[in-house]
């Protein structure tokens, strides 16, 4: 290393010290108030009472919780020491008694710890990036970290790092140089690849850093709570899970697909919340001043002060500018390579997430068809969603697929038919179980959908009472590994009752598992005997479903009848590849 190169990389270090020092007095003052001990509490009485596989909280459990939450935080095995692994071992048979008493304090400590060993590691990464690295010496690194020990010293922590940071370098380097390649091409000019400035790897790869531990030191006390909980829940199966109040409220928005606020889609750059999109039908569209790129520096209600936003977290940034229907809300906002900031004033509304919706089209392909028409529709299904507070309070207009689905297929009737369809369900993970049996509905006559076996044993059938059919033409349904859950029901009844077939990956994800979602607060209203609001809500598994033939999609999925060739059936993305997923069986059909 060179004297200059030393000199920078040694300012840094004592910059970023200085810095981590200030940051983690204050990470160190995260502690559990007593509301998160009522919350812990619920969540293990819940589990115990309600799961499907009916597993106490026990010791066997509290020993899978010391490896599932440090995994949380280190699932690469580049911050944590053995040492500090080796000291965990005295909570393993500790956490389920604590835990029923609201005792938090594994879950904080770890975390604590966790901060101190990510300030650690990330001030060596910043030195080393800046570091002379020659990339003609031929080394390796293990990427997989179920191969690779905690590393038993720093010494060999760091070089860990320095093979990561490396590694680093050298993609965003190749990365430069063909960006530089292809935009050299284009204009008939030399390559120039940035090695300065914000462009530069090097830079590239500090902020790489900075955010990730802007993001950690952001992290507040419901969010370790939810991290805590969901780990918790995860020992006994991968899709049970504990939701803080702000992530609940994110669910929702998405079963419902609507908000209501401005209609602008944020990221977080830099310490800056910064306008990543906008929503065409949401109100800083139609006022048009708000642009993507810029910068929100500052939030304010109608009549509140300003609160300044810069280094805020991104998610409490987006809480103050969503709001209720109608009510104002005020943004400081600077453009890009401007220090001046102007305000704008916007009139929140409902925006519909209209991207996210069944869409249907018609793909007229007569030219590669003999004889016939060739008019395909297709319709694109991304999730199962169900605005469930909308069709509670009786709306005539609450969001559904099956809804949206219908009005398709009769949109294809209207514009003169169609001569077979297909069901786009790539990438869809699935939703509401009672939209998979509406929608199957619209395809067969009547007759059994679904089978659901409770934690006691028995079997429900969920059957399509409605003999009415919206389509009986030829169908295709497409699927592939990341098909699940309420997807696969709808691939299964179609390929049960021959009404159709299934292309795609070999199988579909293998997600045979019913989740309910049960507001916290309510139960410890029963208990506390006060309104407990925005305590969250426990996601949890309760069922399990199985196809009309008997058989469950656990693990196993449902097969393609006509198998085309993907990248995706040579990953570990099914069911099977998940930690304490549950296991296949069958029911009687």
């Amino acid at each position: 290393m060179t004297q200059k190169l030393f000199s920078r990389a040694l300012t840094r270090l004592s910059l970023a010290a200085l810095l981590f020092v200030a940051t983690t007095l204050v990470a160190s003052q995260l502690t559990p108030k007593k509301e998160d001990s009522d919350i812990a509490r619920m969540v293990v009485q819940m589990i115990e009472r309600d799961h499907m596989s009916r597993h106490r909280i026990d010791d066997e459990i509290s020993a899978k919780l010391v490896d599932k939450y440090v995994k949380e935080f280190d699932p690469q095995k580049l911050y944590f020491l053995q040492s500090d692994i080796d000291n965990m071992d005295q909570w393993k048979t500790q956490l389920d008694d604590q835990l029923k008493v609201g005792n938090l304090d594994f879950a904080f400590q770890t975390f604590d710890l966790f901060l101190k060993r990510l300030d650690e590691r990330i001030e060596y990464a910043q030195a080393a990036i800046d570091l002379t690295h020659d990339f003609n010496v031929d080394e390796e690194m293990v990427i997989d970290a179920k191969n690779l020990p905690y590393s038993q010293t720093v010494d060999q922590l760091n070089d860990r790092w320095r093979k990561r940071i490396k590694y680093e370098l050298l993609q965003m380097k190749l990365d430069a140089e063909q960006k530089a390649k292809d935009a050299a091409d284009a204009q008939g000019d030399k390559p120039k690849v940035a090695d300065s400035g914000d462009d530069a790897p090097t830079e590239r790869l500090h902020k790489r850093y900075r955010t990730i531990r802007r993001n950690f030191h952001q992290m507040e006390r419901p969010d370790v709570l939810e991290l805590y909980l969901t780990a918790l829940a995860n020992c006994l199966d991968p899709h049970s899970s504990y939701m803080s109040d702000r992530t609940l409220k994110d669910f929702e928005i998405q079963m419902r697909l609507s908000l209501e606020g401005i209609g602008a889609a944020l990221k977080s750059e830099d310490g800056y919340t910064i306008v990543a999109s906008i929503v065409k039908e949401g109100a800083a569209a139609k006022d048009g001043r708000l642009k993507v790129g810029d910068r929100i520096v500052a939030v304010a209600q109608q009549t509140t002060e300003w609160v300044d936003v810069i280094e805020m977290k991104l998610s409490n940034v987006v809480s103050m500018i969503r709001g209720k229907r109608d009510s104002i809300v005020r943004l400081k906002v600077q453009t890009p390579g401007s220090s001046e900031t102007r305000v704008i004033e916007l009139t929140r509304q409902t925006i519909p997430l209209s991207s996210q919706e069944v869409k249907g089209e018609i793909i007229d392909v007569s030219t590669r068809l003999k004889g016939g028409s060739g008019r395909i529709g297709v319709i694109n299904i991304p999730s199962f969603y169900r605005d469930f507070q909308g069709a509670s309070n009786g709306a005539e207009d609450f969001k559904s697929t099956a809804r949206d689905v219908s009005k398709v297929l009769r949109d294809f009737k209207a514009q003169g038919g169609v001569d077979g369809v297909i069901i786009d369900l790539r990438m869809n993970g699935g939703g509401a179980l009672s939209e998979a049996i509406e929608v199957s509905g619209l395809f067969i006559p009547y007759g059994p959908v679904v089978q659901v076996k409770d934690q006691l044993g028995q079997v429900k059938s969920h059957d399509d009472e409605d003999s009415a059919v919206e389509y009986d033409g030829p169908l295709v349904v497409v699927c592939n590994r990341l098909s699940a859950s309420a997807s696969e029901i709808f691939a299964g009844v179609i390929k049960d009752y021959h009404r159709g077939l299934i292309i795609g990956d070999v199988t579909t994800h293998g997600k045979g598992t019913v989740q309910n979602v049960n507001h916290v607060g309510s139960k410890l209203m029963q208990i506390l005997g006060s309104q407990q609001p925005d305590k969250g809500a426990l996601k949890l598994t309760i069922q399990q479903f199985y196809r009309v033939n008997g058989d469950s999609t656990q693990n196993l999925g449902v097969p393609s009848d006509v198998v085309l060739p993907s990248v995706l059936d040579h990953l570990d993305l099914g069911e099977s590849s998940l930690d304490n997923a549950m296991a296949f069986d069958r029911v009687e059909a």
